[in-house]
């Protein structure tokens, strides 16, 4: 499992560096800089903050957006339709688990600097246990969020 897991990781960021190259080479006179202060995050309260740092999620094609967690905030099982998606923890330590049902005893504390991905459509969760989190995601889009239903 855990190669499987380390293989996943590294074709998701060969992936995503020979796409960056691709963009890149086709648009040489375009540049993005977002300073700190410039990132505005959005959402619903008591929702995970988001903030779309490059290109655009609702569409095919590379988007990299950070996602912002209140201290205590739990995200329950999900899953995401992307082909490749890699998560960089920017800040906080993120406790991470994948599965369809919520389980702590799961979860694994992934500090800031930490990458890790998400294969396609596979169920995980996440809690922002000990503090505020940052969370930077690559991808290629489009994306979605879909609920599992948790068993009482």
């Amino acid at each position: 499992m855990y190669r499987a897991s380390v293989s996943a990781l590294l074709t998701g960021a060969i992936g995503l560096i020979c796409l960056t190259q691709a963009v890149c080479a086709g648009g040489a006179d375009t540049s993005i800089v977002k300073l700190p202060q410039d990132i505005s995050y959005k959402g619903l309260p008591g929702a995970p903050q988001h903030a779309t740092i490059f290109g655009d999620s609702s569409q095919p094609g590379l988007y990299v957006d950070r996602i912002k967690f209140l201290p205590g905030m739990k995200v329950m099982p999900h899953w995401h339709p992307d082909t490749v998606r890699t998560v960089l923890v920017i800040s906080g330590t993120f406790y991470f688990a994948v599965g369809e049902q919520w389980d702590e005893g799961k979860l694994k504390a992934y500090p800031a600097g930490t990458l890790y991905s998400e294969p396609a459509k596979t169920p995980h969760y996440g809690w922002a246990k000990d503090g505020e989190v940052i969370l930077q995601v690559t991808a290629i889009g489009p994306t979605g969020n879909t609920p599992i239903p948790q068993k009482q």
